[in-house]
């Protein structure tokens, strides 16, 4: 840590961690059908964040400490629950995953391969699926 970093603000700190991760938006209902289509060719990962919640804000910490897998293995999208709650909904009645936050589901040729939530997240478990 620097002797300018304790003037940052907690956003501009997480802006600079976010970079670091090869983070897709996901923020528009069209876009699920993509993302299906390309889990035919390399697994997809969608991490859904509530951008209010302190656990959720802990847990996307140490997933982009821990990411370790890049754009060429592993296509993996982030989804701010707060404004875009319908996509979460449609997610769920989708992939027949209960919604949950925070949430990391991993899809691989069309179908849920994994899901898990809260502190059970850790991005080492995505080297399984690549």
């Amino acid at each position: 840590m620097g002797l300018f970093d304790m003037f940052k603000s907690p956003r501009d700190a997480a802006k600079e961690e976010i970079v670091e991760t090869p983070w897709h938006v996901l923020g528009k209902m069209e876009q699920l059908d993509d993302l299906v289509a390309q889990s035919k060719t390399k697994p997809v990962a969608i991490f859904k964040h509530s951008t209010r919640c302190g656990v959720s804000r802990g847990v996307l910490k140490m997933f982009e400490k821990n990411y370790s897998l890049d754009d060429d293995q592993l296509k993996l999208y982030f989804l701010d629950l707060l404004q875009n709650r319908d996509i979460s909904n449609e997610i769920a009645a989708r992939f027949k995953v209960n919604h949950e936050s925070p949430q990391l589901i991993v899809i691989k040729d069309e179908v849920v391969v994994h899901h898990d939530s809260h502190n059970g997240i850790d991005a080492a478990d995505l080297t399984k699926f690549v």
